[in-house]
């Protein structure tokens, strides 16, 4: 409003109509601006948290003790091919090395009862290294699932934050266009009615 004035005083309808005119532009790069403002106060909000997700695989490896290390090695060497083959290449090698190069003296004679010892004791110590090995993938796999938890919990969270702040944005964008749809239509009864007069 013009300080000069008269609050009390009339308006030409040309004057109205520019200012009426202005008002809307005015409005409508007031949304447009407030619309850019809450898209970057999403982009900060989705931005200024912590971290939730982690290297979980980083963090479980270096809580292992030497031993656990150790055994988690013994357990995938267990379970390879390269372990297959070098097992039946042994038990081969013995059973050729006792049947046929030592035929006079061997050291494990058929039945080959110190290969069946030393294969009872290689199953008795490769049952439980597996089994502690398994275990420990079980603890890694519930320490990742809690990340995951903990990332989707949090993702759920901001999409929360994000359509109420969008919500608020449509609500607020449906203010503004009735105000200024009801200064046109002013206008243009001004106009229409100005016509007619």
């Amino acid at each position: 409003a013009a300080p000069n004035w008269d609050p009390n005083g009339h308006i030409c309808r040309q004057c109205r109509n520019r200012f009426r005119g202005e008002f809307v532009r005015s409005e409508m790069q007031r949304d447009i601006g407030a619309l850019t403002a809450l898209e970057e106060e999403v982009m900060h909000s989705l931005g200024d948290g912590a971290l939730v997700t982690d290297n979980t695989n980083k963090e479980f490896d270096e809580s292992l003790t030497i031993g656990e290390h150790i055994a988690d090695k013994v357990a995938q060497f267990g379970g390879s091919w390269r372990f297959i083959i070098c097992f039946f290449s042994l038990m081969t090698g013995w059973i050729i090395v006792n049947s046929v190069l030592l035929l006079k003296s061997p050291f494990d004679p058929y039945p080959y009862i110190l290969l069946n010892l030393a294969l009872s004791m290689l199953a008795a110590v490769q049952a439980p290294v597996i089994l502690m090995s398994q275990n420990r993938q079980e603890d890694r796999d519930r320490f990742r699932a809690e990340n995951d938890y903990q990332v989707n919990l949090k993702a759920e969270l901001e999409i929360r934050a994000i359509n109420e702040k969008l919500d608020q944005l449509i609500h607020q964008q449906w203010a503004h266009l009735l105000e200024v749809q009801q200064i046109q239509m002013e206008m243009i009864e001004d106009l229409t009615g100005g016509k007619r007069g």
